[in-house]
């Protein structure tokens, strides 16, 4: 399995850029399970159905395969084929822009949504986790260099807790927690 898996392809992209399949790719990305479309159907909210088209489409891409079987083999069951997903649309076309676009608007609108519902249900989280948590903004002055240094020691920061690693023996009191890090240059 590859650590990460780079797209670049703008069909790969539009692919992704679904609610569903992105919730599905990110979950096997970051457990490891071995899921049915069953079980990601309630990940999702959609039917096993609708769910098993989608994750055929992802199969198609290489975003998922099917794992062996878990039992009698009448069940068919998916994993993914890396730790994360990497946006790389390096040409400048039109397409493969507005498809890196589209697909980068979903992962944000999702991660907006996200820090919504934790502002909404902060007050009712227990005062140590509520004074652990952060939203930080910091405007840096960086040489090119630097800022790859930069992302690469966030990346080795938190490469022990990635949930995939840690899933089989969490510590006590371990809970799900979302980082969200962006880093780019201002005009």
């Amino acid at each position: 399995m590859a650590e990460s898996n780079r797209i670049s392809d703008p069909r790969v992209m539009r692919a992704l850029a679904h609610p569903a399949r992105i919730e599905i790719v990110e979950h096997l990305n970051s457990t490891g399970e071995v899921v049915t479309a069953t079980e990601c159907a309630q990940l999702v909210g959609l039917t096993p159905s609708a769910t098993s088209y989608h994750l055929r489409e992802l199969a198609k891409y290489g975003l998922v395969e099917q794992a062996p079987s878990r039992g009698d083999g009448r069940e068919r069951v998916w994993r993914s084929t890396s730790t994360h997903v990497q946006i790389a649309g390096t040409d400048q076309e039109p397409e493969t822009l507005a498809a890196e676009r589209a697909l980068v608007n979903l992962y944000l609108d999702r991660d907006a949504r996200r820090l919504e519902e934790w502002l909404d249900r902060h007050q009712q989280e227990p005062v140590e986790w509520q004074e652990a948590s952060a939203i930080m903004g910091n405007t840096l002055l960086l040489t090119v260099e630097e800022l790859r240094g930069l992302n690469e020691k966030v990346r080795e920061l938190v490469e022990p807790y990635q949930m995939r690693a840690r899933r089989a023996s969490p510590p006590d009191g371990a809970r799900e927690v979302r980082v969200n890090y962006l880093a780019f240059p201002t005009p």
